[in-house]
């Protein structure tokens, strides 16, 4: 089955053609990061225009590259959220175009749920021996904990409560001075720093057990950056100290929900802040677990997910509805017995 995914929830334009779920025929993103650099963040009206120019072009591009007629497409995917609503409406908008006009079935996806599927692209694992799992989805709009029975059955067992991992990076590398997006230049600051030399609070750790948090990590933050010249210490200190407990913070929920989870036969680790070669050795050092990351090229925004997630909910006769939205309730997904 040969699905297009459309992917227009945030800054990148993004359109895929996979084969099955798993085979990547081709995937072409358009990243907006050069033009929203001069404002440090993500203008959303600009966004939505910047897709608007972007993804017809796209579209004949990705058809030319692998020579397919588009009546050989099963299926047309696309973000329905969450994500900046005005993005998310234009990409809706050429999907729902596309099937209309060649008569196509359509399939809305969960932007984030589909994260997860850019870390089984391509994999030769039987899913019997991945599922159930426990999923992360740790990026610059989300930090989302999962338990996951199949690779559509999403449990939320935990999120931040105020920003995400990758945002409160790119907060921190504002406040170093560093370019945005500021997340990859503050690790590649914390490799020189050094360890132990900057305290930081522990967060999370009296409250709910699984939850999240990261505001209080940036005013840690602000404040050693304030008496650097005081306590002798360097921006790279600090960015290492920050980096330890930003992402110390997950591997501990995640060993938590490990005890709540036990059936768990693998953690999937999805989203931007999955590129973090720090993060990926934090958790394949604390667990014995098998552990699956995306390829790079797929931990940011990208239309193979979205197609990948689609063929599943296809495969299940599964189809969230069509509500285009830009937020949703956690309280209503959150796992009734933690």
């Amino acid at each position: 089955m040969l699905i297009l995914g459309v992917e227009s929830s945030c800054d990148e334009t993004a359109l895929a053609l996979v084969k099955d779920g798993k085979k990547v025929l081709a995937s072409l993103i358009a990243s907006q990061t050069d033009i929203h650099a001069k404002w440090g963040g993500v203008i959303p009206e600009i966004a939505a225009r910047e897709h608007l120019v972007a993804i017809r072009e796209m579209y004949q591009q990705l058809l030319r590259e692998t020579s397919t007629n588009p009546q050989h497409i099963d299926a047309i995917a696309v973000t329905q959220g969450p994500g900046l609503i005005g993005c998310l409406l234009v990409g809706a908008s050429f999907a729902k175009g596309l099937s209309q006009s060649s008569g196509k079935p359509l399939i809305p996806v969960n932007h984030v749920h589909a994260h997860v599927h850019g870390a089984l692209l391509g994999i030769d694992v039987p899913f019997d021996q991945i599922f159930p799992t426990l999923a992360l989805v740790v990026s610059g709009g989300h930090t989302n904990l999962y338990y996951m029975r199949s690779p559509i059955e999403f449990e939320l067992l935990a999120h931040t409560i105020d920003d995400a991992c990758g945002e409160s990076f790119d907060k921190v590398g504002k406040m170093m001075g560093l370019p945005y997006p500021g997340g990859p230049h503050v690790e590649t600051l914390a490799r020189s720093g050094k360890p132990g030399l900057v305290p930081m609070p522990r967060m999370m750790e009296r409250k709910n057990q699984l939850l999240l948090s990261y505001s209080g990590l940036k005013t840690a933050v602000s404040h050693a950056l304030r008496d650097m010249e005081k306590n002798h210490y360097r921006k790279e200190d600090v960015a290492h100290a920050f980096q330890e407990e930003a992402l110390g913070q997950i591997v501990r929920k995640l060993a938590a929900a490990r005890t709540i989870r036990p059936d768990s036969k693998s953690v999937i680790v999805a989203g931007g802040v999955a590129s973090n070669t720090r993060f990926r050795a934090l958790i394949a050092g604390q667990f014995s677990l098998p552990a699956y990351f995306p390829p790079l090229k797929y931990c940011s925004d990208n239309g193979a997910m979205i197609a990948a997630m689609a063929y599943y909910q296809g495969q299940a006769s599964l189809s969230p509805g069509w509500d285009v939205y830009s937020r949703y309730p956690f309280e209503r997904f959150l796992a009734k017995d933690l």
